[in-house]
């Protein structure tokens, strides 16, 4: 070959065919993992999705004598959460964020954490302190009976 001749270059065409299924194919995996990342987002682990915020009948929460006075506990297979100003005195929220309903996962001096987003929300008044949630928790009724904590 001369100086003056070049060398065939070889390019790949795709076929508007196959691009258009290639496109298709990138678009619904695209949306799959879209919906797998608002289905984590919407509940995540330990959700308390499918199942009401607040008890719909009474829950036995455990021993009265678990809620510390002038502390909190959260009893966060039944998504309540307990405290207790005076001996004897009990008020309890729903455990479940109000933001995508996590439930919350842990008390850190008198602020119930969502594990999801990071809201936060005061034990004691059930408040909002930290968003994205923007509704406080839901009251429940609770009560001690014969040294139990019932909820609902």
């Amino acid at each position: 070959m001369s100086a003056s001749q070049s060398t065939p270059s070889l390019r790949w065409e795709v076929p508007p065919a196959r691009r258009a299924v290639l496109k298709g194919a990138a678009a619904i995996v695209g949306a799959a993992a879209g919906g797998v990342a608002l289905t984590a987002c919407s509940t995540g682990t330990g959700s308390g999705a499918g199942s009401p915020a607040v008890p719909t009948e009474p829950v036995e929460l455990g021993a009265a004598s678990e809620v510390p006075v002038g502390g909190a506990k959260l009893f966060r297979e039944k998504k309540v959460v307990v405290s207790c100003a005076e001996a004897g005195q009990y008020k309890a929220f729903s455990a479940q964020c109000t933001h995508a309903g996590c439930v919350l996962d842990k008390i850190v001096e008198g602020e119930g954490n969502c594990p999801c987003h990071g809201s936060r929300f005061d034990v004691t008044t059930g408040k909002v302190l930290r968003g994205p949630a923007s509704d406080p928790l839901p009251e429940v009724p609770v009560r001690a009976e014969g040294g139990k904590l019932i909820a609902g």
